[in-house]
């Protein structure tokens, strides 16, 4: 697999991505672009299929038919590890952090780092701090406090850091900022933007449309298990962006429609 992405390919391609279970068709012919340096906002009702896409590019499904192209070819993504061997780590809403680990153990938790033998703790402690530090998560008053005693925003920061130290290229947030307050939202985002600014792809999940506006670069939206539009967030108002959820685009009139490349047009 080559180091860089050729030229003009996106970072992750989809293309007729499809999952049933059992007699329900999740997914139908899903098609997605995700560019390297940019946040792609993941929209659509509760029962879209949302979790279900990220759940196929992440490993946790095997899609039934579709090709998944990385860096411009045709790769299989069967489980986690071959998510991870690639750069695609991904943070669940529920973040899976232990509270009664600290901050450098939640880190690490399943790749810790050993010297004879041992837990090599100065070399995890400083890559931990390297980490944060490097996407300037100032807030948290030490690496070693609990993640339980963390606000809802550190958390956030903490889940987030863990998964860029591994390499990641993509980097896919399930409802960032869910529950959390302004000062916390705020946070968040600003967190996404660094990852953007440092190059990665970033995949968003989210029903607050003011925070997809206020960080992504380009917009996808499915309706019913398909892909009703997906384009540049520039092309989008939120009217139209709320159009193609509840209507799949049907009933898009006015401002916004037109304006943005409908899936299958």
């Amino acid at each position: 697999m080559s180091d860089a992405t050729p030229a003009g390919e996106p970072l992750l391609k989809l293309r007729g991505i499809s999952k049933s279970f059992g007699a329900v068709q999740a997914l139908a012919d899903v098609d997605l672009d995700v560019p390297a340096g940019q946040v792609t906002a993941l929209c659509g009702d509760n029962g879209a299929g949302k979790s279900v896409l990220i759940k196929c590019i992440a490993g946790t499904h095997e899609p039934d038919r579709g090709q998944i192209f990385w860096e411009g070819r045709p790769v299989r993504i069967r489980n986690a590890h071959d998510a991870a061997r690639l750069g695609i780590e991904t943070v669940y809403q529920d973040l899976a952090l232990a509270d009664n680990l600290d901050i450098v153990q939640n880190m690490f938790l399943g790749r810790e780092r050993l010297r004879r033998r041992m837990l090599n703790e100065d070399d995890m402690e400083r890559a931990a701090a390297e980490t944060l530090a490097g996407l300037r998560v100032t807030t948290v008053r030490s690496i070693r406090q609990p993640v339980g005693s963390l606000s809802g925003g550190q958390r956030q920061s903490v889940a987030v850091a863990k998964a860029v130290m591994w390499n990641s290229k993509l980097v896919m947030l399930d409802e960032p900022t869910a529950a959390l307050g302004v000062s916390q939202t705020a946070m968040v985002l600003e967190l996404v933007r660094r990852l953007r600014d440092r190059g990665l792809a970033v995949i968003v999940i989210s029903h607050n449309l003011n925070d997809v506006f206020a960080v992504a670069d380009r917009i996808a939206v499915l309706y019913l298990g398909r892909m009703a539009v997906h384009d540049d967030a520039s092309k989008f108002d939120r009217q139209s962006v709320v159009e193609y959820m509840t209507t799949g685009g049907k009933g898009l009139t006015g401002v916004g429609a037109g304006r943005a490349d409908v899936a299958g047009s």
